[in-house]
C-alpha cells in the first residue's frame, strides 16, 4: 500500500526492521520517528510517499479487483498495516516557472498554489517558487480550511499563498472566497475533480496535454504546452490587446472628429468654402484608418507593461485621461486645419490670386494639414506613457514607418497630379508656404500631445490616479456579489475518470 505518509502512519500497527519483510522483522511502530522523518524530507521540498504492507485472507479479495482507498480506510481492525519505508521524490519547479511567477508578481498578479502535498513539502516548494515570503509566510491545510467559517476562509485566502492537502471542495471554497474579496480569480487544473473549481473561477485554465476532457470542457482557456509561463505570457498579450484597442481609439477618433468639426468651424469663421471637401473627408477617413489606425492595432508590448498593476474590475476602454487625450487631439487637429485655412484665405499672401485658385490652395493646405497632423497623433499614440520624443518612435514596429511613407507619398501624389488634384479633390499643389504651415501643424500637434503625456507621467510619479484605478469614471463602479455556498452535490465530490 502506498499513500500520503502522515496518513499511512496512523493506519500502521507495526514497522519493518530495516525495511525487511517477514514476521520475524516486525516491531511496534514508532509514530514519532516516522513523523519526524516525514517532516525532514518534506522540508527539503521532497514529495514523500509512505510504503506499507500487510497480510490479508485470500478469500477477502477476488482476482481483478481494483482495491481503492475505501479498502484501506475504515477497516474494523483499526491499525493493521506495517510501515516498510518512505520514498522521497524531488520534483523541482521549472526554471521558467520561477521566472514567470516573478514577472507575474511585478505585474500585480498574485500566484497561489493549491496542492495535495504535505504541508511542509508545499511550503518548501512555495519558497522555491517565491510565493512564500514575509507577507505569506506559511501554508494552510485542507482540514484547517474545512473547519473555517465563510468569513474566516475569506480572511485566510488573503493571507496565504499555499494550500496543502487540499480537496476538490477546498478548491471551490478558495475560489469563491477570493471572488467574495473582490479578487479576479483564475484556476488551473487538469483532473476531473478540478472541473467544478475551474467552472467557478473567473477564468478556468485547463492543461492541453495532460488535462482530462472534463477539465477542458469546464475551462475558458486551454494551455497547449502545460507550462505556467504560458499563462503569464497570455496575461502580457491581453494587456497588449487592451492597450492597442485604446491606441486605435486615440488615433481614429480625433481624426474622424476633426473631419466633421473642421467643416463646422470653417463655416462659423465665415470661410467662403468648407476647408476640406467631401471627397477629401472620405479619402482621409479611409487612408488613416487603413494605415495609421492599423499601426496601433499591431503595436508590440510597450516597455514596462508588466510592471503596471492590473486594471480595475469594470473599467471601460475610454477612461478619464483617454477621453481627455481624444478631446485634446480633436481640438488640435481641428484648430490646425481651420487655422491654416484661415491663414491662406485671409492672411493676405494670396490676395492677388483668383478667388477660385485661392480656395483650391486653402483646401490643399487644410487637406495636408489634416493628414500629416494625423501622423503626429499616431506617433504620439504609439506609446501610452513613454515619451515618443525618442528614436524608439521609429523602431519596434516596421508598419509605423511604412504607413508614414504611404500617407506622405499619397498626399504628394494627390496634391500635384494635374486633374486629380483640381477636378477630383478640388485643390491645387501647395507652394513652400503651404508646406511650412503643414509641417508647423505637425510639430504643434506632436509637441502638445507629448506635453500632455509628460504632465500625466509627472502626476503619476506624484501618486495621482492617472489610470482610473480608484475613481469610478466611465465604469460600472459595482463589485459583483458572490454566493459562498457550495454547489449542490459538492460535499460528495469524488469523481473518477472513465477510460473506455
Amino acid at each position: 500500500v502506498k499513500g500520503a505518509p502522515d496518513r499511512m502512519v496512523k493506519l500502521c500497527k507495526y514497522q519493518a526492521k530495516g525495511g525487511v519483510a517477514g514476521d520475524e522483522n516486525l516491531e511496534d511502530i514508532n509514530e514519532n520517528y516516522w513523523i519526524e522523518q516525514i517532516a525532514i524530507l518534506s522540508s527539503h521540498g521532497l514529495r514523500v510517499l509512505g510504503l506499507c504492507r500487510t497480510t490479508i485472507d485470500k478469500d477477502s479479495v477476488k482476482a481483478g479487483d481494483q482495491l481503492g482507498p475505501e479498502f484501506v480506510n475504515g477497516r474494523p481492525e483499526g491499525k493493521w498495516l506495517t510501515m516498510v519505508g518512505l520514498c522521497a521524490i524531488m520534483d523541482p519547479p521549472r526554471p521558467e516557472c520561477v521566472q514567470a511567477i516573478k514577472e507575474a508578481r511585478g505585474a500585480g498578479v498574485r500566484v497561489a498554489m493549491i496542492t495535495g502535498d504535505h504541508k511542509d513539502t508545499a511550503t518548501a516548494i512555495g519558497h522555491m517558487l517565491g510565493i512564500v515570503d514575509e507577507k505569506y509566510s506559511e501554508a494552510v491545510t485542507g482540514p484547517e480550511l474545512d473547519a473555517m467559517s465563510d468569513e474566516e476562509i475569506r480572511k485566510c485566502v488573503m493571507t496565504h499563498n499555499v494550500f496543502a492537502r487540499a480537496s476538490p471542495q477546498n478548491k471551490i471554497r478558495i475560489v469563491k472566497a477570493l471572488q467574495a474579496e473582490g479578487q479576479v480569480s483564475s484556476m488551473t487544473g487538469d483532473g476531473v475533480n478540478d472541473a467544478p473549481a475551474l467552472k467557478a473561477a473567473n477564468m478556468g485554465v485547463a492543461m492541453g496535454k495532460e488535462g482530462t476532457d472534463v477539465a477542458r470542457e469546464a475551462s475558458e482557456m486551454i494551455i497547449a504546452d502545460d507550462n505556467f509561463a504560458t499563462i503569464v505570457y497570455a496575461v502580457k498579450q491581453g494587456r497588449v490587446v487592451w492597450d492597442n484597442l485604446r491606441k486605435v481609439l486615440l488615433v481614429n477618433t480625433p481624426i474622424n472628429n476633426s473631419q466633421g468639426l473642421s467643416v463646422l468651424f470653417g463655416l462659423l469663421v465665415k470661410l467662403p468654402q468648407t476647408p476640406i471637401s467631401a471627397i477629401q473627408i472620405l479619402y482621409s477617413n479611409f487612408i488613416c484608418a487603413v494605415t495609421l489606425g492599423f499601426v496601433c492595432a499591431i503595436e508590440p508590448a510597450e516597455d514596462g507593461i508588466m510592471e503596471l498593476p492590473p486594471r480595475r474590475v469594470g473599467k471601460r476602454l475610454i477612461g478619464r485621461f483617454l477621453f481627455l487625450r481624444i478631446v485634446l487631439g480633436t481640438v488640435l487637429l481641428t484648430g490646425c486645419v481651420v487655422g491654416s485655412a484661415v491663414i491662406v484665405e485671409y492672411g493676405g499672401r494670396y490676395d492677388d490670386w483668383a478667388v477660385e485658385e485661392r480656395e483650391k490652395m486653402m483646401r490643399g493646405v487644410a487637406f495636408n494639414v489634416l493628414d500629416f497632423g494625423a501622423i503626429s497623433v499616431m506617433l504620439s499614440a504609439r506609446f501610452a506613457y513613454n515619451s515618443s520624443i525618442h528614436p524608439r518612435v521609429f523602431q519596434g514596429n516596421p508598419a509605423a514607418v511604412f504607413s508614414i511613407v504611404i500617407v506622405a507619398v499619397l498626399q504628394v501624389f494627390l496634391s500635384y497630379v494635374p486633374g486629380l488634384n483640381s477636378f477630383v479633390f478640388s485643390m491645387r499643389g501647395m507652394d513652400g508656404f503651404g508646406w511650412g504651415l503643414t509641417f508647423a501643424s505637425m510639430v504643434i500637434v506632436f509637441i502638445a500631445m507629448e506635453s500632455e503625456k509628460a504632465i500625466r507621467r509627472h502626476l503619476k510619479a506624484q501618486g495621482a490616479d492617472t489610470d482610473d484605478r480608484e475613481t469610478p469614471f466611465f465604469t460600472d463602479g459595482k463589485a459583483p456579489e458572490v454566493d459562498m455556498k457550495m454547489p449542490k452535490g459538492a460535499s460528495k465530490l469524488n469523481l473518477q475518470e472513465l477510460n473506455h
